[in-house]
């Protein structure tokens, strides 16, 4: 399965970003081999309006079932939740943790977003 999980750096090792459509980087770990692409978000984070939405479009076009990420606001997650990615908010320490974690069943998805829209 693929899951995308927001990060401050391009490898397993570094410490995940809290925000979803701000984040540095959004790495999609394969969960079987642990191979993974790095999305560069710089052009979101800097963005105006639309971070979320466009950093929802990229991780679905990755192939992504499951986001991982600290905070996902209302627009990012309905993109995400119309492309049928899962997303699991409230989630931290390093990118391979959270794999990790994942791998054992310890999320629960959300339902909701839990942060405020940025205008």
């Amino acid at each position: 399965m693929k899951i995308a999980i927001t990060s401050t750096g391009q490898d397993l090792s570094a410490e995940m970003d809290p925000r979803f459509g701000r984040a540095a980087y959004i790495l999609v770990v394969d969960t079987d081999t642990l191979n993974f692409d790095v999305i560069d978000n710089a052009a979101n984070k800097d963005a105006f309006k639309g971070a979320g939405i466009q950093a929802a479009a990229a991780v679905s076009d990755k192939g992504a079932q499951v986001l991982l990420t600290g905070f996902c606001g209302p627009n990012a997650f309905k993109t995400l939740e119309a492309a049928g990615v899962k997303v699991v908010n409230d989630v931290s320490g390093t990118v391979q943790d959270a794999v990790d974690r994942f791998k054992t069943g310890a999320y629960d998805y959300s339902s909701a977003p839990n942060a405020d829209g940025h205008w």
